[in-house]
């Protein structure tokens, strides 16, 4: 394993400021919270702990840089995207090193890929700069009626720790490419590559247009969605915090998109019981992330009739995987995110380990000695026959966990995968076309996969059902509904 001593000189890691109206700085009470790695339970660095003054001059920044960011011509603002994408590319490298330093994803199977992903979104959302277009409505000779579509103004964004260059990019860049500026909350346990994200952005854009606020939610969070000179509220994170936030915003009557939790369900049907199968549901689990994404699959609902098989060769991919050091090479899976999620993860293992019938396949308790000791690793945990009711195919866990669940017919599975307060992705593995098309239209679900679990494409129109949110993102029309509205103008011309 690398030192954290060494890890930290080498990435020129040791305070993460706020970066406001263009410049790195302190909080205002000059408050910081420490950023723990949990490759090995370290401090890696600290960051600023923001308050109501140092979110105030965030938004305040935001406010005075967004008349001149909104008036200039989209393809404009669509270039400086392509510039910030292209500088973001050649750092990529240590980007994602500082990544899984802080948040405990390996670096070979995730965070590599994570910031190719943020430098196709800049991209992307550049060259849609010039496609907020409006539409004209043919009254007469006489009369010009027509919409156009204007920025919100200051968006306030709040990102989570799981998927943090990802969710972060996929927030600065379409809300100022159509011409709104943003202040965005880092996620106290992962602040420092965003905050890298957000220094090369001050590179090309005007100051003010993209400030990065650090703090708790507690604190930072709340002062930001309580700011008065916030015109929009955009969230990824856990469903409670996001009622909080949609309380908020209906209080100030100011509009939110929020993309929150999952409890997915993945469908695999008797003619599935074959490699590739396994294989995409592998990665419909998340295991390559902990388990710690809002869409892992982590109930798998097999067919009776082939689930001892299945389950034998999903079990053993599970326990081939290498676990270890973030950094290294070798790992497929890094480590869980920090002590709490920890301990909820290792909480939900020793509970389903108790249940009665409950099957272990694969995995279990951490190790208690050893070099996996020293950090917060969990190893992929397969259960079997615990039933859909239970708290562990209810709640969210957020880790490396996976319950599988036999079934009969297709009523009968579709009824427990929506049996769920949750609808954000869902999984279906088959070979019988009519029979994924027709489970895919009766989960209730966003986004529905069908024989392969890859994450997501830009383009796709991504959000959730029910509890795991409203709004959608990666996608022109995402761009346009989120961080746009309408303003209609209709004009007499025979004066």
């Amino acid at each position: 394993m690398i030192s954290a001593e060494i890890a930290q000189k080498e990435l020129d890691l040791s305070f993460a400021g706020h970066i406001i109206d263009g410049e790195q700085r302190d909080s205002a009470d000059e408050q910081s919270i420490d950023v723990i790695a949990p490759r090995d339970r370290s401090v890696m660095g600290m960051a600023a702990q923001g308050g109501v003054a140092d979110v105030e001059a965030a938004v305040k920044a935001a406010r005075a840089a967004f008349p001149a960011w909104r008036d200039m011509a989209p393809r404009a603002r669509g270039r400086l995207l392509a510039r910030v994408a292209d500088r973001l590319e050649d750092a990529a490298e240590r980007i994602a090193k500082i990544l899984s330093l802080e948040n405990g994803n390996a670096l070979r199977t995730q965070s590599r890929g994570e910031l190719a992903f943020a430098v196709d979104t800049f991209r992307y959302f550049g060259g849609l700069a010039s496609e907020a277009k409006g539409e004209q409505i043919p009254l007469s000779l006489n009369k010009l009626d027509y919409s156009r579509r204007e920025p919100y103004g200051v968006v306030g964004a709040i990102i989570p720790w799981n998927a943090p260059v990802q969710l972060g990019c996929m927030k600065i860049a379409p809300s100022i490419a159509v011409g709104n500026t943003i202040v965005l909350k880092t996620a106290e346990d992962a602040p420092f590559a965003v905050m890298e994200i957000a220094k090369i952005c001050q590179e090309f854009l005007p100051p003010g247009v993209v400030n990065v606020v650090h703090g708790t939610g507690a604190v930072t969070g709340e002062a930001l969605i309580n700011a008065p000179g916030v015109d929009k509220l955009s969230f990824t994170g856990s469903t409670a915090v996001g009622q909080r936030i949609l309380a908020v915003a209906a209080s100030r009557i100011i509009p939110a998109s929020l993309e929150l939790g999952g409890k997915n369900p993945q469908i695999v049907f008797p003619d599935a019981d074959e490699e590739w199968a396994v294989e995409a549901a592998m990665l419909g689990m998340r295991f390559f992330r902990q388990g710690q994404s809002c869409t892992a699959g982590s109930r798998l609902f097999v067919h009776q009739s082939i689930f001892d098989s299945f389950m034998q060769k999903f079990s053993s991919k599970a326990a081939e995987m290498t676990v270890g050091d973030p950094l290294e090479e070798a790992s497929d899976i890094g480590a869980i995110v920090n002590k709490k999620q920890f301990d909820r993860v290792c909480g939900f293992i020793e509970e389903a380990m108790s249940v009665d019938g409950g099957q272990l396949l694969a995995g279990g308790p951490p190790p208690k000695d050893g070099p996996l000791s020293l950090g917060y690793y969990a190893r992929p945990t397969v259960f079997s026959h615990i039933d859909n009711s239970f708290k562990i195919n209810r709640q969210e866990v957020f880790g490396p966990v996976v319950v599988a669940i036999p079934w009969e017919t297709e009523d009968e599975v579709v009824a427990m995968a929506n049996d769920t307060h949750y609808g954000l992705s869902a999984f279906v593995h088959t070979k019988d076309l009519g029979a994924a098309i027709r489970t895919a239209h009766r989960i209730d679900a966003g986004w529905v996969q069908v024989n392969h679990g890859g994450g997501q494409v830009l383009g796709q129109s991504y959000g959730g059902y029910k509890n795991s949110g409203m709004g959608r993102e990666f996608s022109l029309e995402g761009m346009l509904e989120g961080y746009t509205h309408r303003k209609h103008i209709s004009i007499r011309l025979d004066v």
